[in-house]
Formats: structure tokens, C-alpha cells, sequence
């Protein structure tokens, strides 16, 4: 396998042969996030902008990507922090552009403050000026800033790039597919997220809070060396199940409860993306049961539907008509399956789609249909597979099926052959759940 830095520089340079068939050529400049303030004196732990890290891997805030696509063939910058021996001793190491140019691949590397007016050089009388828009408000000003400066030559007998595309566009493409490197970090992320859904299942106790389990979740994916969750847990028990996007995790679980868990963490900037829900007191009971087995039936055939040439929608009309098919068996929707389906009385319980693409976010860069046509899936594509069933109390339904929520989530790749599902290790079926739940 390629180094990583082959890597990087292998995604700088399709950008610059797709900045070369779009506007022949031009600069791009990406630049990594902001670091954020937390409180008066504390900032939020630094995670570099998904696109900057796509073509860089470097890993410190005050930096950009540069990229020159022309006749002459192509150049790669990079502007990063100085050395600096005093706030290296408060805020630890920095590479420096020497050593970053060299480790990282790049032809030229420059500090930081430099940037501005490298670049008043450098976007002299390109076609295009490619950057991510509307990403950062101040980076936005910077941008027209820069327009303005070298508007400001035109009687010097040079010209400002006459495009400025948004070039996300082109890198959404790129990372829609993984390549061979982004795939085995996916890989890492859900083996640790798996251990860790595996260690919650074993430990999970009734009496204990939901933050109580959110620790083992932790727990085990800083163990394993992933420094960072994906998306905040979610933890949710009893009642809170049926709440998509729970987030307290405080509640005092009860024995006969079920519990949904969505959990995933970060490693190298890839997410995990884990569902499962298993009873808190080890065993399903009869109505639980029914309603796992049918989310789990609707999983098992979206999962049967993930292959190359579908449409990216096949797998989740597959969804739908496992769930209102369930619901109709239950009693829970009245009808025939079409007319369920057509009216979408089923979505009362069935309350969001099967899936989204995964990568280095959670609902990852791509499109899921270009200009009315949905994505073909390809070998590389990565995405979740996600039916859910959430039946909140009401009049018109059995209490019964009270405060069942249920949600089986895997990360799933696509493969030549089909697929291969990169979070097969975590229990699954009623027989496998209660058994990682056996204490």
C-alpha cells in the first residue's frame, strides 16, 4: 500500500486535473477550521476541516492548502504555523513549514502569515479561483479581500481569476469514493466502536444512568487510541428511545427496558456510525422482541439490496416496505400495503430514511442524486444501513408497544462482489444481543 503522504498528494493532484478540464486550471486554496473558544481562556480540542485533511493530513489549525493547476503542470502548497520554541513549551509541538513540506509532500511550504500576499502573487491571472464557499464567514472575507487586491493591478496589466467556483463540488466526488487508505482507517473506526457497543452490552446494568454507559462507550475507543467520538452518544433508554436525537444520556435505566444506543468514534478523521438497542435487563420481552425482529427483518433486506448498479434509493423503498408490511401484521396501520405506502401512514413509526453516506463525517460529502438522478453505487462507496421503528404512547395504540424504540445500524462498503459490512462484529440477532448481554 501507497504511504499516506502518497495518498494526499494522489487526491491534490485529481483536484488539479479536474480544476484543468473545468476552467484550465487555476488555484485552489483550502483552508483548514478555525480554532473555537470554549470559555474565557479554554478552546474546544482542534479537529482540522474534513476537506483540508482530505488533501493535507496535517493535523494544526492556521494553515491552507494550495493548489496552481496550469499548462505547466501543477504545484502543492502549503502554509502552516512557524516553529516556535516558546509556544511549543506551553501548546506543544509544531512541524513548521520545513519539516511539514517534507513529511506531508508538498513542493513549497510557507509560514502561515505569509499567506496573503503569496497568494495576491499567485492569483495573478489565473482563470479560477477555487475555494470552499460560505464555509467560514471570515474566510469568505478574506477571499474577496484577495479578489479586490489583485483588481487593484489591473492597470499593472494583470487580471483577477474571472470564475470563483465553489470547490467542494469537485472534492464531494472525490470523497464520495474511498480509496485504499480511507478504507482501512473505516476499517479501524468500527472494529474500536464495535468493542465498544460490545463492552456496553456486557456492562449495562438496570439501576445504572444512561452517562454511566456513555463512560464504557468512552472508555473503550480512547483504549484503543480514538481520541475523539464521531457525533455526541446517543444513550437513550426507556421513552428517550423513541427520541431520534437524544442527547442528555441521564435518565436511571429500569430492568425490562430497552436501550438504543448510536455510538461511533473518530480515528484519523474517519467516523464509525453504530446503532444496536438491546434490554437493559438481559432478555427481550415478547412485544420488544416483535418489534426487533421486524426492524431486523428490514435491515437484513436493505442490506441483501447494497450492491454495485442499484440506484443509492433502492435500499431504502426496500425499508419501507418491510416496516409497513410489519405494521400492517401488527395492527399498528390499517390498509393495504400499497395504499400504506402511498398515503405513508407507516412513517408515523418509521421516521426517517434507511441511510446516509459515512466517511471522514458522520453524513458524509456526495450527493445522493445529481439533477434528478440518484447516485449509482460503486465499489468504494461507504454508507449506513439503518431501519428504525419508534412507537411514542398514543390513544389509538396498544399499549403494548408503548416507548419501543428500536434502531440496527451497520457501516456497510461497496464492493465489486456486493458488500461487506464493517461492523459485522457487533451483536446482532435476538440470540447474539441477549448473550453479550449475559452476565
Amino acid at each position: 500500500m501507497k504511504n499516506t503522504r502518497q495518498f494526499h498528494r494522489d487526491r491534490r493532484s485529481a483536484l488539479a486535473l479536474a480544476m484543468r478540464g473545468h476552467t484550465e486550471g487555476g488555484l485552489a486554496i483550502v483552508p483548514t477550521a478555525p480554532e473555537v473558544a470554549r470559555n474565557r481562556d479554554t478552546l474546544y480540542p482542534f479537529r482540522p476541516d474534513s476537506y483540508f485533511h482530505y488533501l493535507s493530513g496535517f493535523p494544526e489549525p492556521e494553515a491552507a492548502v494550495v493548489v496552481i493547476a496550469d499548462g505547466d503542470g501543477e504545484r502543492h502548497l502549503l502554509f502552516c504555523r512557524d516553529k516556535d520554541a516558546e509556544r511549543e513549551t506551553w501548546d506543544g509541538f509544531r512541524y513548521g513549514p520545513d519539516a511539514a513540506r517534507e513529511i506531508f509532500g508538498f513542493d513549497e511550504a510557507y509560514a502561515y502569515p505569509e499567506l496573503d500576499a503569496k497568494l495576491r502573487e499567485l492569483a495573478v491571472d489565473r482563470p479560477a479561483l477555487y475555494t470552499p464557499l460560505g464555509l467560514f464567514e471570515a474566510w469568505d472575507h478574506r477571499i474577496v479581500q484577495l479578489l479586490n487586491a489583485v483588481r487593484a493591478q489591473v492597470r499593472t496589466g494583470v487580471a483577477a481569476p474571472d470564475a470563483v467556483v465553489d470547490v467542494r463540488g469537485i472534492l464531494d466526488d472525490m470523497r464520495l469514493v474511498k480509496d485504499a487508505h480511507e478504507i482501512e482507517l473505516m476499517r479501524r473506526a468500527n472494529a474500536i466502536s464495535s468493542a465498544a457497543h460490545r463492552r456496553a452490552m456486557a456492562r449495562t446494568r438496570p439501576g445504572w444512568r444512561e452517562y454511566q454507559v456513555e463512560a464504557e462507550l468512552v472508555h473503550e475507543f480512547l483504549r484503543a487510541g480514538a481520541l475523539a467520538v464521531a457525533y455526541p452518544s446517543i444513550v437513550a433508554s426507556g421513552p428517550n428511545a423513541c427520541v431520534l436525537h437524544y442527547r442528555e444520556n441521564d435518565r436511571e435505566m429500569s430492568d425490562g427496558e430497552l436501550l438504543l444506543i448510536d455510538a461511533g468514534c473518530e480515528y484519523q478523521g474517519y467516523a464509525a456510525d453504530i446503532t444496536r438497542t438491546f434490554p437493559v435487563g438481559g432478555r427481550f420481552t415478547g412485544p420488544q422482541k416483535e418489534i426487533y425482529e421486524l426492524v431486523l427483518a428490514a435491515q437484513h433486506a436493505c442490506l441483501d439490496a447494497v450492491k454495485p448498479g442499484v440506484d443509492f434509493h433502492d435500499y431504502h423503498k426496500v425499508a419501507d416496505r418491510v416496516l409497513a408490511q410489519g405494521y400492517l401484521d401488527l395492527g399498528l396501520v390499517t390498509g393495504t400495503l400499497d395504499e400504506v405506502l402511498e398515503t405513508g401512514t407507516f412513517r408515523r413509526f418509521s421516521l426517517h430514511r434507511a441511510g446516509h453516506w459515512l466517511g471522514m463525517d458522520v453524513h458524509d460529502a456526495g450527493l445522493y442524486q445529481v439533477k434528478g438522478v440518484p447516485q449509482k453505487l460503486v465499489p468504494g462507496m461507504v454508507l449506513t444501513v439503518e431501519p428504525g421503528t419508534y412507537i411514542r404512547p398514543a390513544d389509538d395504540v396498544p399499549e403494548t408497544w408503548w416507548s419501543i424504540g428500536v434502531r440496527i445500524e451497520d457501516d456497510v462498503l461497496v464492493t465489486a462482489g456486493g458488500h461487506e459490512n464493517l461492523t459485522a462484529a457487533t451483536p446482532k440477532s435476538v440470540a447474539d444481543v441477549e448473550a453479550a448481554c449475559t452476565r
